[in-house]
């Protein structure tokens, strides 16, 4: 496993703490450990639920490197299994995972946790799409999933300008679950965690995440537009 990632198991629950100072920003060799530690938690039977954040307090993740854009990577680059932060595409993963946000959440940092099935942040966290200000589009499903969740003016707003949306806006529109202060936020996700493995039975995720009107749903068809 990468240096940038960590591992943690208790029991059914996985955690995967994303750590690449200074911002925990993702490069495509990164992108293609998180797609394995979700394919490992995909495929084994005695995990139940995962749990993905960042390492530190002030950045979730600050989405794709733009270092290793400057060293010449390439936006539509293969970063692995999952697509990018190996949980935007990994369509067929029929457990609930937590996102688990310690702080900015910016583009495909914001799309890797606009994939999971709940946020919980901690109150000083924002999320941005701040992709229009580089000229490029967020084509990790975030145009996508964003539209499910939020009113078109709201959305236009973040896609168009890369506006922030604070922790308190987010929890208003309906974006994330819970906000709670830094030192809860792993306590809080454990906790849920915990809640669902004692209620929700093997693929119940799916069952949802299938239904084209869940928020989080998002088609191959439908992130193909953005190549």
């Amino acid at each position: 496993m990468s240096e940038s990632l960590h591992l943690t198991r208790n029991g059914p629950i996985l955690e995967i703490t994303l750590d690449r100072p200074k911002a925990n920003a993702i490069d495509a060799r990164t992108s293609f450990a998180m797609g394995e530690a979700f394919l490992r938690f995909r495929d084994d039977p005695h995990l139940r639920v995962a749990i993905v954040t960042g390492a530190g307090e002030t950045f979730f993740s600050a989405g794709w490197d733009l270092k290793a854009a400057a060293e010449g990577e390439a936006p539509d680059a293969d970063f692995g299994p999952g697509g990018f932060a190996g949980l935007t595409e990994l369509f067929d993963l029929d457990k609930p995972v937590i996102a688990a946000v310690n702080g900015y959440a910016f583009g495909g940092g914001f799309e890797l946790a606009l994939a999971a099935d709940f946020i919980i942040c901690a109150d000083h966290a924002s999320f941005a799409l701040p992709e229009a200000k580089l000229g490029i589009v967020p084509d990790s499903g975030g145009v996508l999933r964003l539209p499910k969740i939020l009113p078109p003016a709201i959305v236009n707003d973040m896609v168009m300008t890369g506006r922030r949306m604070t922790a308190e806006e987010a929890l208003r529109w309906g974006v994330v679950n819970r906000v709670v202060s830094p030192h809860e936020l792993m306590d809080s996700a454990r906790e849920l965690a915990q809640q669902l493995v004692q209620s929700a039975p093997p693929g119940g995720r799916r069952l949802e995440r299938n239904d084209p009107h869940h928020s989080r749903y998002v088609s191959r068809r439908g992130l193909s537009l953005y190549p």
